[in-house]
């Protein structure tokens, strides 16, 4: 079955944002399945404008910033 964007049910979405990057923790459901955390980046381009970027490595800021987040998801998932 391919996936259908119509199916995907974000339950909780919150972001952190920096100056140059945006941490976004949500959990979404798909097809009235299991709830599962989502994590993303975004970069600011030159334009200021929020760009997708791979998530890779975290710093401590980061980490620090996310954690309030993932337990507030963690409820949620309840």
């Amino acid at each position: 079955m391919a996936y259908d964007r119509n199916l995907d049910e974000c339950l909780f979405s919150k972001s952190w944002e920096a100056e140059y990057e945006r941490l976004t923790v949500s959990v979404y459901s798909y097809n009235k399945g299991p709830k599962k955390l989502h994590i993303s980046r975004e970069n600011k381009d030159t334009q200021g404008d929020f760009r997708f970027a791979k998530l890779g490595r975290l710093t401590k800021e980061e980490i620090e910033a996310l954690l309030p987040l993932i337990q507030e998801a963690i409820k949620v998932m309840d």
